[in-house]
């Protein structure tokens, strides 16, 4: 089994790029990285002081980007015998989404 030993967040910058290349809004990009709204999101891209993605947050979005459909429902799964509900439900929809 692996983990992750060391974590360095992603700069403003580089969370900035993925959005454009995605063609997602700030709601949208909240929505995929498990925040409530996108004023949220901007928490993390904008402001005096942005906020550093954690890795958990990090590791979710990547995953919801990565993963196949049948990879992701092993995970849901897992889940699952570990106590969680869990429902699925579709990325939220982008101009990059599915090509």
């Amino acid at each position: 089994m692996k983990r992750i030993k060391s974590y360095a967040p992603p700069s403003v910058e580089d969370l900035l790029h993925l959005k454009s290349d995605l063609g997602f809004t700030s709601p949208q990009m909240a929505d995929l990285s498990g925040l409530a709204q996108g004023g949220q999101w901007r928490k993390y891209t904008g402001g005096e002081k942005p906020r550093s993605m954690g890795m958990q947050m990090h590791f979710y979005m990547a995953a919801l980007l990565t993963l196949t459909d049948d990879e992701l429902s092993r995970v849901i799964s897992k889940m699952g015998e570990q106590g969680a509900a869990v429902e699925l439900g579709p990325l939220p929809a982008g101009p990059s989404v599915g090509k």
